[in-house]
Parts: structure tokens; sequence; C-alpha cells
């Protein structure tokens, strides 16, 4: 990965995109403070960061700077961002941030899924030396098509699905752009 600045910035600016302001949308397991709807306090989400995972906040006022804060801190660097091609990278970054509660090891665990391995979410030696047998778009295409599969099975689907299955369909562009 090269993780300069703008290259980071570029991958805020789009999930920003993706994820928007502040929603607090009651259907939505991860606006609530327990994890499921109804359950805790309805302190929703914004620019990604949701109550569910970041209780302790004041999610309504949360700035994109502090949002970028967590993407790094939590995301990037567990998923070992640098590890990969930046094209593999933000994929794996978006998939984290969209899988909610423990998205980071979901990205992880769909990845090695996807290739064969173990799934155990850890990105360690092995998973570093099968991901380094396949190209850089093909690694795209299993993380995006896997991640499609994965989100065909959740229970939220019919809700959420069609917006779900747009993000996927623009990161797909950006796949082709990045590659």
């Amino acid at each position: 990965m090269n993780d300069s600045i703008a290259t980071v910035s570029k991958w805020l600016t789009r999930i920003f995109e993706h994820e928007a302001g502040y929603s607090n949308d009651p259907d939505d397991d991860g606006n609530w403070t327990g994890g499921k709807t109804g359950q805790g306090e309805l302190k929703g989400t914004k620019f990604g960061i949701a109550a569910n995972t970041y209780s302790h906040l004041d999610i309504k006022n949360l700035t994109i700077d502090e949002a970028a804060e967590i993407y790094i801190k939590d995301f990037l660097q567990p998923l070992r961002a640098d590890h990969y091609a930046n094209s593999v990278a933000y994929q794996l970054l978006d998939f984290a941030i969209n899988s909610g509660q423990g998205g980071v090891k979901t990205a992880i665990k769909r990845l090695q899924r996807a290739a064969g391995l173990v799934a155990d979410g850890i990105v360690g030696p092995k998973t570093l030396i099968k991901m380094a047998q396949y190209t850089e778009a093909d690694l795209v295409m299993l993380i995006l098509s896997e991640r499609l599969f994965y989100l065909t099975t959740l229970d939220k689907w019919n809700l959420y699905g069609k917006g779900w299955a747009r993000r996927i369909a623009q990161n797909l562009r950006y796949g082709a752009e990045d590659s």
C-alpha cells in the first residue's frame, strides 16, 4: 500500500460519499448502542461510525477528522493495509467499514475464504503468501464477489440491499480505476 496522505485521503473521500452524514434510522442495528434494533440508545451513525461499536462517542457531533482518525487506527492498521496494493487495501477498508461491528474480521475472513484459506480473520504469513499469488485485479474481484455474497445472507438485505449493491457497483468502478 502506498500509505501517502493523498492516497488515504482519496479513500476516505470515497467512503464519506458512501456513508454520507448523520443517520439515525431506527431499523439499522448499527444505530443502536446495544447493536440490535430497539436495544440501548438510538445514537445513530455518522460517516460510517456507528453507535453499536462506538457507543461512547457523541455520534451526531462527530467531525470528519475524528472519523478519519478512527478509520486509520481501528480499520486500516488492523487490516494490515500496508501489505496490499492500493486497490486491494481500499476494497478491504470499505468492506470492513460497511460490515459494521466486527467488520475488520469479517472482511479478512471473507478474503481468506475466497482464496481457499482457513478463515480465521487474522492477516498472518499464510494469508499474505496466498494473496501474493493473485493479481491485484483478481483480489479486487474476489473481495467484491465475496462481499456481495455475504451481504445477501444478511437479514437486512431486503431493506438495505439495493444501496449495498450500488455501493459495490461503484467499488467495481473504483477497482478499474485503481488497478
